[in-house]
Formats: C-alpha cells, sequence, structure tokens
C-alpha cells in the first residue's frame, strides 16, 4: 500500500501496458494467450451489452444497476483467472500487492459512498408518501402538509453529499493505479498485468459515471485513452464516447440529475407543488388527482430503482472485501506479511 509519507504523484497519462508483453523475456505459451485472449473477449462484449441503444437508457437506475453486475462480472473474472494461472501468491511482485491493496481500500472506500447517497435518496421516499397520503385527504390542512412535505423532498434530493463530493480526488488516484508495475521474466505476471489492466479501466470508468450522476457535475466524468491493440478497447472507447456525452449533454441543458427516475419524479412534483391549494374547484381536483397518481407511480419506481442498485453495490463492495481478505489470509500463511498496515483491520482503514 502506499505509504502516507510519500508525496502525491501528480495526474498522469498511463502508460503503455504492451511494454510488458514484449517479446522480451519470458514469452507466453499458447495456453497462457488463450487464457487472456478469452479474459479480454468477454471484457469487450460486456462493455458491447452496455452501450444502450437508445440514449435514453443512459443513467437510468436500471442501467446502472446493469453497469455495476457487468463491474461485478469483471472482479469474479479476474479471481477466477488468477487460480487458472496457477501463479502462488509468493509469487507476487511486492509491486503487485502494494497496488492491489492501495486499489481495493479506494474502491470500499468509494462503494461506502455510493452506498450512503443511494440510502440518502431512498429517504426521500419517506417524503412523498406524506405527500401522498395527505393528498387522500379532503381538508385544507392536509393538503398544507403535503405541500410543505413535497417541498421538503425537493430540497433532500437537491443537498449535496460530501462523501459523494470528497470522490474526484479517489478517482484520480485510481487513474493514476492505471500504470501498470514492470513485469520482468514472468509470463504469468504478464498475463495478470494485462487483464488488471482492463479490470482497472472499466472500473475507472463505472465508477467515475456514477460519481457524475451522484455528485450533478460532469466534473467527475474521465476520459481514459485506451491503447486500439487492445482487444476491447474499441468497444471501451465507444462506451465512453456515447455514455459521456449523453452526460454532459444533460448537464449542459442545466438539470440538478441525469438519474432518468429521480428526474421523472422531480418534473411531477414540480408540476404538482404549485396546484396544491386550500380550496380546489373540480377542474383543478381532477388535475391534481392525475398528478398525484403520476406521482405514485414515480415515486415507486424510483425507490424501487434505488433499492435494486444498492444491493447491487453491495455485492461489489462484498467482492471486493473478500477479494482483499483472500490475499491477506494467503500472504500471512506463507508469511510473506511485510507491512504491518496490510494487516490493519479494513474497518479501521476505510473509515475516515
Amino acid at each position: 500500500m502506499s505509504k502516507p509519507q510519500e508525496p502525491h504523484r501528480p495526474f498522469f497519462s498511463f502508460g503503455n501496458p504492451f511494454r510488458m508483453i514484449s517479446p522480451k523475456g519470458s514469452q507466453l505459451s499458447p495456453r497462457l494467450l488463450s487464457l487472456l485472449n478469452a479474459f479480454e473477449e468477454t471484457l469487450a462484449e460486456r462493455l458491447r451489452k452496455l452501450n444502450p441503444k437508445d440514449k435514453n437508457d443512459i443513467l437510468s437506475l436500471t442501467w446502472m444497476k446493469s453497469a455495476m453486475e457487468s463491474l461485478c462480472e469483471t472482479h469474479t473474472d479476474i479471481k477466477t483467472l488468477i487460480t487458472d494461472l496457477e501463479l502462488p501468491v509468493t509469487d507476487w511482485d511486492e509491486k503487485w500487492i502494494d497496488v492491489y491493496f492501495d486499489i481495493s481500500v479506494k474502491l470500499l472506500d468509494i462503494c461506502i459512498a455510493f452506498s450512503s447517497e443511494l440510502a440518502r435518496l431512498n429517504q426521500g421516499h419517506l417524503l412523498l408518501k406524506c405527500v401522498l397520503h395527505n393528498m387522500e385527504s379532503t381538508t385544507s390542512k392536509q393538503f398544507v402538509q403535503a405541500r410543505s412535505s413535497l417541498g421538503s423532498w425537493r430540497r433532500h434530493i437537491c443537498s449535496k453529499n460530501i462523501r459523494v463530493q470528497n470522490c474526484r480526488a479517489i478517482l484520480d488516484n485510481l487513474v493514476e493505479s492505471l500504470d501498470l508495475p514492470k513485469v520482468k521474466n514472468s509470463a504469468k505476471g504478464k498475463v495478470l498485468m494485462q487483464a488488471m489492466y482492463g479490470v482497472k479501466v472499466q472500473t475507472v470508468f463505472v465508477c467515475s459515471v456514477f460519481a457524475a450522476a451522484f455528485s450533478g457535475s460532469s466534473k467527475n466524468l474521465l476520459d481514459l485513452n485506451v491503447q486500439n491493440t487492445i482487444l476491447w478497447a474499441q468497444a471501451y472507447c465507444n462506451l465512453q464516447t456515447n455514455v459521456n456525452m449523453v452526460i454532459r449533454e444533460t448537464f449542459s441543458c442545466g438539470k440538478f440529475t441525469v438519474l432518468k427516475e429521480l428526474e421523472a419524479v422531480d418534473t411531477i412534483a414540480e408540476k404538482l407543488y404549485p396546484m396544491i391549494q386550500d380550496e380546489l374547484g373540480p377542474v383543478e381536483v381532477e388535475a391534481v388527482q392525475n398528478s398525484v397518481s403520476d406521482l405514485r407511480t414515480g415515486a415507486e419506481r424510483l425507490s424501487e430503482g434505488l433499492d435494486f442498485l444498492a444491493k447491487e453495490v453491495d455485492v461489489f463492495f462484498k467482492i471486493v472485501l473478500s477479494g482483499r481478505d483472500a490475499l491477506l489470509c494467503n500472504l500471512r500463511a506463507s508469511g510473506a506479511v511485510t507491512n504491518p498496515m496490510l494487516g490493519t483491520n479494513v474497518g479501521e482503514q476505510i473509515v475516515r
């Protein structure tokens, strides 16, 4: 893990991972090449599936859930690849271990930030339920309470989450980690590092998109330049271009959120708020009832989408945590733990 006293490295474009797949040193056997190609082809297909045909699907909670599922699958695949490579942890270069632990802590931090934002957004569902409950009444007092709850909901969703605001610094550090450690005379090590490169690129992309969506700022979007000789490069570039372009266009229109389901509920709330009055005529009553019905449907869809996405973020958190714990156990069993910080309780490291 990077030592706290080390100076912060400047933001830079990551190096060429293929300097380590050159013929110099150990070359790849047909078996190793097959393992690497299978991993990268699967990653390419996964990235293609994430690229929606309809740009309106981008940053729906359903799409975000798919993105997180895809990321979980890739992280699971890298575990399988490590097993297939039969590369004992005792053969891991110390630099690889340092990089892995450093990245894992940052990913746990960013998962906590995303989970806190999803929980915060879902708390607003209680206010919407109050609105809907009070709108079932015919008394002016209940209407006043409904109007107040609706105003509170809009203020709540527009507030900022400091944990999400801090994600940019974590993302910058993740980008720095894309510059891979050098591998000498280890064909298996070269395969592992190139596969890890793909994992990290997808991870940075998904996390930057989530950070932009949750923070309400396109400043958290990252545009990564990937070598076009990689099997999954074109699929990644197409995905990144399409998704980032749509997000930036959405924010340029002055919208406070790019989350489709949240935007839909806010549009209804903005329409309903001035309609809620002490006394309503027959025409106003019908219009209000229609808006309340739309609000109920939209609120349920939003709450359900947030719940599903929160569960998927939790799955990713557990995958990262279990991988970290497994490596720690292997290191302790082999007596390879030389940095006392690696054995520190994870909770102590990720709680700031």
